[in-house]
């Protein structure tokens, strides 16, 4: 149900009066305090803070997006190997919302499918998108600035993903293959609708898919959508959303205080994960939450409140001036060729990637994908379950073996 004029007054009040008190308050507030203990933002780069001590040769990458983000890559070999002579094909590894490249490398290095991949021979490439702390900012503008902050998932896929593939294309003369969890997958196959990013990549592994988001059942996502949330935080000139910064600490410790139940937080969020490994929350708290940007958070609302895997709205008439139409395109998933494969892992306890939506997913496609399904996972467990290996990974890595042919490239 939409908001009133006087509903959406009281709320924007509400709201302001929040997080002014917030911003004002957070200096002084002890569990604000505590809780940005663990989120001190690491100064290394990702190679030094956390590849390179688990054995593994790792190095620093960077490229240029075509409007100026200048993007951070890590490539990754074996423990006993040498950056330059992995026998496997190239892989790009393409992060969820709020992490970055290091979510696929926060456990040990039997169970982070990072480190599986270099292990088994192939040539790692870590991606991470524009605004989180292992990118190197823009040629002109600072992070300071509002039109730093101006965009979505959709110049994710547009630009930061098509320039991922496009330096690991040239670097290695392979075709690559692509692997994403949650908005990973969104900006993954949103890329692959277009012909001239498609045609560089020989794969891809698709976790907890989502290109719909009409059946999501995650209780906290769907409270901050029906308290337009996101619209508030533009109205308000608020662009960067970073969850290690003091004011947000604040926000959410207030909104966990009578206004949401956060007794179980990522449950709330993600659904029941059956074998997330809770025992070092403390030390994914060290890497995550990355920040993104308020327009993607709008972005991605937009999808929950209108049913479209569409470009960005930004109204009718803002629409004419971008795209010549009243509505945003939609990104046509019968663009992706069935001749690329596709491997799916989803599971019964995902309150985000529902298995409703992936059904309309899969109609769309003119490719039938390898599916797996894991009838107890959640959101997070293909990420981070003791178990992922052998319950995902193992197969996922069946799947790509049997491909290897399609990385090479024929001059």
């Amino acid at each position: 149900m939409e908001l009133s004029a006087a509903q959406a007054a009281v709320m924007m009040f509400l709201l302001s009066s929040l997080i002014l008190s917030a911003v004002k308050a957070a200096e002084d507030f002890d569990g604000a305090s505590i809780l940005r203990r663990k989120l001190q933002s690491p100064v290394a780069g990702l190679c030094a803070q956390l590849i390179e001590p688990s054995g593994f040769p790792c190095s620093e990458h960077k490229t240029q997006t075509k409007d100026g983000f200048i993007l951070g890559l890590q490539r990754v070999s074996s423990s006993s190997g040498n950056l330059r002579r992995q026998s496997g094909p190239p892989v790009l590894l393409i992060h969820g919302l709020f992490m970055a490249g290091d979510a696929w490398f926060l456990d040990n290095p039997n169970q982070s499918l990072g480190f599986i991949l270099a292990n088994r021979g192939f040539d790692v490439w870590v991606g991470n998108v524009r605004g989180t702390r292992w990118c190197h900012g823009h040629v002109s503008l600072s992070e300071k600035d509002r039109e730093f902050w101006d965009w979505s998932w959709q110049d994710y896929a547009l630009y930061d993903v098509r320039e991922m593939i496009r330096y690991i294309y040239t670097v290695t003369n392979s075709r690559v293959f692509v692997i994403g969890h949650s908005q990973g997958t969104i900006i993954s196959l949103a890329a692959l609708t277009q012909p001239d990013i498609v045609e560089m990549v020989g794969a891809a592994a698709l976790l907890c898919p989502i290109t719909y988001l009409n059946h999501i059942t995650a209780r906290l996502p769907l409270r901050l959508v029906k308290m337009h949330l996101d619209q508030v935080f533009l109205a308000m000139g608020i662009h960067e959303l970073n969850f290690k910064s003091d004011w947000c600490t604040r926000i959410m410790d207030m909104m966990c205080d009578g206004h949401v139940d956060c007794g179980d937080l990522l449950t709330s969020v993600t659904g029941k994960n059956c074998c997330f490994n809770s025992s070092r929350i403390d030390f994914y708290l060290e890497y995550e939450p990355h920040p993104t940007s308020t327009k993607n958070l709008n972005h991605l609302f937009q999808m929950i409140r209108e049913g479209t895997f569409a470009m960005y709205n930004h109204g009718r008439w803002k629409n004419m001036w971008h795209y010549g139409q009243l509505k945003p395109p939609k990104f046509d998933l019968s663009r992706i060729p069935s001749s690329l494969p596709l491997w799916m892992g989803y599971g019964g306890n995902d309150a985000l990637a529902d298995i409703t939506d992936l059904q309309h997913t899969l109609k769309e496609l003119r490719s039938k994908p390898d599916l797996l399904y894991l009838e107890n996972y959640g959101h997070l467990d293909f990420l981070v379950s003791t178990r992922s290996k052998e319950d995902v990974y193992d197969r996922m890595l069946a799947f790509f073996n049997s491909l290897e042919h399609l990385a090479v490239v024929t001059e």
